[in-house]
């Protein structure tokens, strides 16, 4: 009798279950049910690539953004834009949004999402175009700026290209597993790619803001001004400053105007050209410290003794020399007390039209001014209230650049926000140190508004602790109807008229005894 068969010994290819109760293909022909999960695009070692270098990009992407964030705050060596840094902050938002909902949606491609994000790389490519050849764009936003619109573009045109290989790969693998590309769909899937495809059209709407309001930004750019812009702080931003009028002689003092909380030219400048028309004055300067209207703003944090360097820096640059009469309002009059106080042996006269007092700084600095600030800082380079005011409210450039309209723009509020954030803090000190150093016998006027006065005690009583700012005082009016804008009043324009010719006389006087 023949020896019984020996068993074989079982691997790991072996079934686990005797043949008659083995699971058999649902087609009968060995390929496996569309829905089983090992039918899936993740099987092609490419699809895993690129979903790898998705999240790596996505990961630099959040590095870029943590980065940018911060410079708004504390601007770190290099990453310092001379235009708001919100711009570039926003692109590399929109950026990580773009690759988030391409690793959210990886396994669902379809046109529809390849179309939205094919559309928003031609836009960003427009972007970069803009920003490239208009020279003021570029000068703003520098390499921090151009590298977050290039890379946004970059990132658009990279979903694209990963979801059409994603597709390609699922189509692949339902062909070779299952006998035939799949051509429905789940209703998870059609609710994933509705998801998506509402997502990136909201994309589309802000890249398309994104472009209207660099195309405003590049008009803007061509509004022509008086005076110049100068490099100051080690060429790093330029400084807008402009002089009107002749000396008659070197004795003769120049005015000095520094604004309030709106740019020079939107605040009283125009006052001071009619106070030169009528030969009150011969000379005046005024400029825009940074951020405001045509000029840079400043690395982050920037103090009002910083822009009182400035303006030094670039009179010195001009060639402009005093004698000075400082005239200024509100937080201006904070600069201009510093700047006095460093150069008081140039300074001959000082008026102040309703100042802040450095006891009052804590308003600036808010912190749920900061908030807000910020917030609209974010949300500026969508443009919402510039492009509509444009469309439909008839807004100027002029409007836009240092008019009624300049608030919206992301420099003006950068400015404010840096104000905010050193307010009570380093500016509250160098005002402090600047009144200890005040030449007592400088001239003095102090101009104080009705309204605010009658209506804040505290700054009633702020108002007249300025009155003892020198031993020197020519006189201090409260004009009964003003607000806190003094010059918006007949009364107001008037009588800052008389307070410096005033001074103009006193400095003249001073000269001639002096001689």
């Amino acid at each position: 009798m023949a020896p019984p068969p020996q068993r074989r010994q079982a691997n790991e290819r072996d079934p686990l279950l005797p043949a008659s109760q083995q699971p058999r293909p649902p087609h009968g022909d060995g390929y496996l049910d569309p829905d089983d999960p090992a039918v899936s695009p993740y099987n092609l070692w490419t699809v895993r690539a690129l979903r790898f270098f998705s999240v790596f990009f996505l990961i630099i992407t959040f590095l870029w953004w943590v980065l940018l964030l911060v410079s708004i705050f504390v601007s770190p060596p290099g990453l310092h834009t001379r235009g708001s840094g919100f711009f570039d902050f926003s692109y590399t938002t929109l950026a990580a949004g773009i690759l988030l909902c391409s690793l959210l949606f990886f396994t669902a491609p379809s046109l529809a999402m390849r179309v939205c994000q094919g559309i928003i790389a031609v836009i960003l490519l427009i972007d970069v175009i803009l920003i490239v050849s208009v020279s003021r764009l570029r000068n703003e936003e520098g390499p921090p700026g151009i590298a977050s619109v290039v890379w946004a573009m970059l990132m658009a045109a990279w979903c694209v290209m990963t979801d059409r290989v994603v597709a390609w790969g699922k189509k692949e693998e339902e062909e070779r597993l299952t006998g035939r590309p799949e051509t429905r769909r789940t209703l998870r899937e059609w609710l994933a790619i509705l998801v998506a495809t509402i997502i990136l059209a909201v994309y589309i709407v802000i890249t398309i803001l994104f472009t209207a309001t660099l195309i405003l930004r590049a008009r803007d750019a061509t509004l022509e001004m008086d005076g110049q812009r100068y490099y100051v702080d080690g060429n790093k931003y330029q400084v807008h400053l402009a002089c009107i009028g002749e000396k008659r002689n070197a004795d003769t003092p120049t005015v000095l105007i520094e604004a309030g909380e709106n740019p020079s030219e939107y605040d009283f400048e125009h006052w001071a050209y009619s106070t030169y028309q009528n030969g009150t004055i011969d000379r005046y300067c005024y400029w825009d410290r940074p951020g405001y209207a045509w000029s840079d703003n400043a690395p982050s944090p920037h103090s009002a003794g910083m822009s009182a360097d400035n303006l030094a820096e670039a009179l010195a640059i001009a060639g402009e020399e005093g004698p000075w009469i400082l005239v200024s309002a509100g937080y201006g009059s904070i600069v201009s007390r510093i700047f006095s106080a460093r150069h008081f042996r140039d300074v001959v006269g000082i008026m102040l039209i309703d100042p802040l007092h450095e006891d009052l700084l804590h308003r600036i600095a808010n912190p749920a001014r900061g908030f807000i600030l910020w917030g609209y800082g974010i949300i500026s380079p969508l443009g919402i209230q510039r492009i509509g005011g444009a469309l439909f409210g008839g807004v100027t450039r002029e409007d836009r650049v240092y008019g009624k309209s300049a608030y919206q723009g992301g420099k003006f509020i950068k400015a404010q926000l840096q104000e905010n954030l050193v307010a009570d803090s380093l500016t509250r000190s160098e005002v402090v140190s600047a009144k200890v150093i005040q030449a007592v016998n400088t001239p003095f006027v102090l101009i104080s508004s009705g309204i605010s006065v009658r209506r804040d005690t505290e700054w009633e009583n702020k108002q007249r602790d300025l009155t003892h700012l020198t031993d020197n005082l020519v006189s201090w009016d409260v004009v009964n109807k003003a607000p806190h804008y003094v010059w918006k009043t007949l009364e107001g324009r008037l009588l800052m008229e008389k307070r410096l010719g005033e001074l103009v006389a006193k400095a003249g006087n001073a000269s001639v005894v002096a001689v």
